[in-house]
């Protein structure tokens, strides 16, 4: 009995029922067929109307074995139509499609080559080296270059070159002093005994008769009595200035200003020059001669040499005693009242004349 509220339905009309789904199912079954039976014709199930990847590619397709080749990409197939099952309910035109990925289920036919090979019909790979031409069997074999064919000849080992010894040549120092003579040793043994500070130094040799042989720089003389500036003399004249000095100049100007001598302002000692207004070579450029021109005390007084005022009788006295006890010492003694070149100095020298002839003015 049927429920309440619905209307009771005929048996026509449930056997009408029942024979469209049974055609239903034959149609779908019939379409089912005819779609596989497309798909085998083709060598494979249908490929979807869009580009998908290698990955989705490979997992939609069944396993099948593939040729490895060295390329790294094939070329893309030949464009395909879909047959019209695949191309959708509506039976529109085919459609065409490239394939932009390269499937293993899309692998080219195999093509076989002309000299009986086997071949995947794929182009070498770029990095694939290309293969030796080939050779004629009936060509005759290569033979090497003629140059390639010659034996490799090594040269002989030379002799080692023999050394020769020959003796070393040590140039002569040109500012080396010569040997000193008995006489040059014996002066400077004196100058130490009495206090003289000196310094050696290098023959001087400036041409003509500027020559010293071996000369030597006082710095200072007997009792630290300074020589400003230090003096350039050979041995023999700065000998006898020290013993002047230390004999007859300390003791004259203790005694006159009850005062040591504190230090001898030189204006000229080895000079390379002529007497003034002559040709004849002066000694002081033989180191021979001493120019002097002020004293100073140790009370901190100068006595310049020039000639002195009328009233300056303590100085007149002392510069006599300079000139008058220098002449026991040296040959030569010029001072102010001389000459006009000799206004503000006293020249010494021990010039060598004829007879011991002195000149002390």
């Amino acid at each position: 009995m049927p429920a309440a509220g619905f209307p009771r339905r005929s048996r026509a009309a449930d056997r009408s029922a029942g024979r469209g789904a049974r055609h239903a199912f034959v149609f779908a079954g019939l379409a089912a067929a005819a779609l596989a039976a497309a798909c085998s014709a083709d060598g494979g199930p249908a490929r979807p109307s869009v580009d998908v990847g290698a990955t989705t590619a490979a997992v939609a397709a069944p396993p099948e074995p593939v040729v490895e080749t060295a390329a790294a990409a094939l070329p893309p197939a030949d464009n395909v139509a879909l047959p019209p099952a695949a191309a959708g309910a509506g039976g529109g035109e085919p459609q065409v499609e490239t394939a932009a990925v390269v499937g293993p289920m899309s692998l080219p036919p195999e093509v076989p080559p002309e000299d009986g090979g086997f071949t995947t019909g794929l182009p070498p790979a770029a990095d694939t080296p290309a293969a030796a031409p080939s050779r004629d069997p009936a060509e005759p074999p290569l033979e090497p270059a003629a140059e390639s064919r010659q034996p490799l000849t090594v040269p002989a080992p030379t002799a080692a070159p023999k050394l020769v010894a020959y003796p070393r040549f040590v140039p002569p120092k040109l500012d080396a002093p010569a040997p000193l003579s008995g006489d040059e040793v014996a002066c400077r043994r004196e100058l130490r005994r009495i206090g003289v500070v000196f310094r050696e130094l290098p023959p001087i040799n400036d041409g003509g008769a500027c020559y010293v042989e071996n000369p030597v720089k006082v710095l200072a003389l007997s009792g630290g009595i300074g020589m400003q500036p230090p003096a350039t003399l050979n041995c023999e004249m700065a000998l006898a200035f020290a013993r002047w000095t230390k004999d007859e100049l300390a003791p004259a100007a203790r005694w006159r200003y009850f005062s040591g001598l504190k230090a001898i302002h030189q204006a000229s000692s080895y000079s390379c020059r002529n007497i003034n207004g002559t040709r004849t070579s002066s000694e002081h450029s033989r180191g021979n001669a001493l120019d002097v021109a002020r004293f100073e005390l140790n009370s901190g007084r100068d006595i310049d040499v020039r000639k002195p005022g009328l009233f300056a009788f303590r100085q007149r006295g002392f510069l006599n005693t300079v000139r008058a006890d220098g002449c026991s010492y040296f040959t030569t003694v010029l001072g102010p009242g001389y000459n006009w070149d000799h206004r503000n100095h006293f020249h010494f020298d021990i010039k060598p004349r004829r007879n011991g002839h002195r000149a002390c003015r």
